[in-house]
């Protein structure tokens, strides 16, 4: 077992681990430290928010939208939280939302890709901040045609690359 490449004996240098086994020069002992590599998702869950929102309609909107991903689509719902001292939380996302924001036109454009592509999504149309429950979000929804919803925010899910298509000329929300 191979536990440190050394060069040579000289002063000035030092002997480096090849590998995540290190040992304790005054024991003997090794000990492995285990740095788990980044987790890296083929999938991606996006918001797309229209770019002249006041910033309480912005949060708004997002936590709105997101909350439509979890039940439709659970695999997104990692496992419930649990604190030191044994206080339970309610599961998230097992990964990360990305919020993008774009002009009027760009997420009208999002829109119509995420319908022709066919992956999960949910809206928030400019008409949903005169209402203050979801029977009403829903009425206000159907009453209007697909090409005609002023639509303020968008949330998608799907394989990293349909998402980045579904988003494409957003840009990172700042």
């Amino acid at each position: 077992m191979q536990r440190t490449y050394k060069t040579g004996s000289s002063g000035d240098r030092q002997s480096h681990p090849m590998n995540s086994e290190t040992l304790d020069e005054a024991s003997g002992a090794t000990s492995t430290s285990m740095t788990p590599p980044p987790v890296r998702f083929d999938t991606k869950i996006a918001v797309l928010l229209r770019d002249d929102l006041a910033t309480w309609q912005r949060l708004n909107v997002t936590s709105f939208l997101v909350s439509g991903i979890g039940p439709m689509v659970p695999e997104v719902i990692g496992e419930p939280y649990e604190d030191a001292d044994g206080a339970a939380y309610l599961p998230m996302f097992r990964q990360p939302v990305v919020v993008f924001e774009a002009t009027k036109e760009v997420l009208k454009a999002a829109h119509a890709r995420v319908l022709s592509c066919g992956l999960p999504r949910a809206l928030f149309t400019s008409d949903l901040f005169g209402t203050g429950n979801d029977r009403d979000n829903r009425a206000a929804v159907r009453a209007v045609a697909t090409r005609e919803l002023d639509l303020v925010g968008l949330a998608v899910y799907g394989p990293r690359n349909g998402v980045d298509k579904v988003v494409k000329g957003a840009r990172m929300h700042p």
